[in-house]
């Protein structure tokens, strides 16, 4: 079997790249139209990787490598319900999630699009339910306050939707307040629970397993807190809480009634599962209108992923631009910049997005692989990271690759409010230049080259620029979609599997017995550190018991 490393393009880009180390950004723009050549839109969504340390030949290299890859067929694949997710025997299908209603995708010879709008069905009817306030609490009031209980792609991705669409809030949801819990140490939900009415107060449990030790603490937390309050289970369950999950009988076990569950499958890997019902907090907040236009947006770039040949396609083209820095030119850091306050929670989205699907060292065959995956990804609202991260950007000793995001419109559709105008000018204004810095260095101003050392700028920190023509649900949408498809074409390249994350396991399995050591005081054999820790935490009292 011809592996990676021995493909021809991979060769190529090999050489490349060792010829790339003596070459500066700012050397790469003899060509005039080199900025007009590497930027291309797809809807709403304008990519430009002209700031990237490539040229000509390493692009068509980079797309050479994807087609000897087999991308085309793996997102063939992918989008058909074949079991791509090779270590648990299942496919990733969470693109049927925002396909048409007449679509047909089959899984072990069922259709699954029904079953996914059928879900659908589902949410609208408890969105309309809670927004024209028929569904109300034990004492006939109605919902105030909802409260996701969730962690990993429970949490992160309903959230960061939550935090981003907060101006499309539909008009009857007006007077509800979101909130998402998943700390496990009970910080969130404890100061959380003291500002809350337990007669008004929603609680939306999600977990696909419905077995995560995180959510179901809170839960349990939670539901004490309520029956504190309300002494009667079967009102409580009926009027107060509302589960998703891929296993509706554990759902059923821990007390959530059948009218009230909501179900997903086990083909929705967590941190691709805000379409589904995990979304449920995001429709109450948006409406079902708004959430189906977020669907529509995700559709369209499904659709440009599938059908657009690899050089003018988006997730194709910064997919490969992840490789050749990570891999080839051994790039291991990259940070995602939004231009946008509302996009704030988008890097911690990202980095579990990316980061648990491709922070993987063994091949889809088994074998380990001799080159380097997944880079270390954080990130920041762009003006926040400036006066912070970005000194190490600009005068640090690491090479860092960059992902700029902005939209283009802000404002324009309010009241005229010349302030606000020219605030978000200012932040498209930091945007352009901080990435024009990061390229240029010294050469982005005049007079740099004259500068003490300790002003100087190297520059050579390549960076891509993604620019939306404003954030709303359908770009939004596009957005998100555009990073996971990024990461199944890095995925597909490295030849790992992007949809399991046993790394994620043994923490889980291990934690159990550290718990049975601090309720019952008695250490297991262990590693001396640990064994000393537990012995202090029981010693100061802190025993759980």
């Amino acid at each position: 079997m011809q592996t990676r490393t021995s493909l021809s393009a991979w060769q190529r880009l090999l050489a490349l790249a060792k010829s790339m180390k003596s070459r500066h950004l700012r050397d790469f723009w003899h060509d005039p139209a080199r900025a007009e050549k590497l930027s291309c839109r797809a809807g709403p969504v304008f990519l430009d990787i002209s700031k990237q340390r490539v040229d000509d030949e390493a692009v068509a290299s980079l797309l050479e490598l994807a087609e000897a890859c087999g991308l085309w067929q793996s997102i063939a694949d992918m989008m058909q319900g074949a079991a791509i997710n090779n270590t648990e025997q299942r496919a990733a299908l969470h693109t049927a999630l925002r396909m048409e209603p007449d679509a047909n995708v089959q899984v072990d010879g069922h259709n699954v699009i029904p079953d996914v709008h059928a879900s659908l069905d589902r949410m609208e009817y408890v969105v309309n339910r809670v927004h024209s306030q028929q569904w109300r609490g034990y004492s006939g009031r109605a919902i105030s306050d909802v409260v996701n209980i969730g962690v990993g792609g429970s949490d992160l991705g309903p959230s960061m939707v939550s935090e981003a669409l907060t101006e499309f809030t539909a008009e009857p949801a007006r007077g509800l307040r979101f909130h998402y819990v998943s700390s496990i140490d009970g910080t969130q939900i404890a100061d959380l629970l003291q500002s809350l009415n337990p007669k008004t107060t929603l609680f939306i449990i999600s977990s696909k397993s419905f077995t995560t030790v995180d959510t179901l603490s809170n839960a349990r937390t939670a539901w004490e807190w309520m029956l504190r309050e309300k002494n009667d289970a079967q009102m409580l369950l009926q009027h107060h809480f509302i589960g998703v999950s891929a296993q509706p009988e554990r759902m059923t076990q821990w007390g959530i009634l059948p009218e009230n569950q909501i179900c997903l499958w086990d083909w929705v890997g967590g941190r691709f599962s805000l379409w589904s019902a995990i979304g449920l907090p995001v429709a109450l907040q948006i409406g079902m209108k708004g959430f189906r236009e977020l669907l529509a947006g995700a559709r369209f770039m499904d659709r440009h992923f599938a059908q657009t040949p690899f050089a003018d396609n988006l997730p194709v083209l910064l997919g490969m631009i992840g490789v050749w820095n990570a891999t080839f030119l051994d790039i291991r850091g990259h940070a995602v910049m939004p231009y946008d306050g509302r996009l704030g929670y988008f890097p911690a989205y990202l980095t579990q997005l990316e980061m648990e699907s491709n922070g993987k060292s063994v091949t889809r065959d088994g074998y380990p692989v001799d080159y380097t995956t997944c880079p270390i990804l954080w990130g920041e609202v762009g003006p926040n990271a400036q006066h912070a991260f970005y000194q190490l950007l600009h005068q640090g000793t690491q090479a860092i690759s960059s992902d700029f995001i902005a939209p283009v419109r802000r404002y324009h559709d309010r009241v005229p409010n010349r302030a606000l105008v020219e605030q978000h000018q200012l932040s498209l204004a930091n945007c352009l230049a901080q990435s024009r810095v990061l390229m240029l260095g010294d050469a982005a101003i005049q007079g740099g080259n004259d500068a003490p050392d300790y002003r100087r700028y190297r520059g050579n920190q390549p960076s891509t620029t993604i620019l939306l023509d404003e954030l709303n649900p359908y770009a939004l949408g596009a957005l998100i979609a555009l990073y996971e498809h990024k990461v199944f074409v890095m995925s597909v390249i490295w030849d790992i599997n992007p949809f399991d994350q046993w790394g994620v396991e043994l923490g889980k399995v291990m934690a159990t017995g550290m718990l049975s050591a601090l309720q019952t005081g008695v250490t297991p054999d262990m590693d001396a550190s640990s064994a000393l820790l537990l012995q202090q935490i029981i010693e100061q009292g802190e025993n759980l018991s």
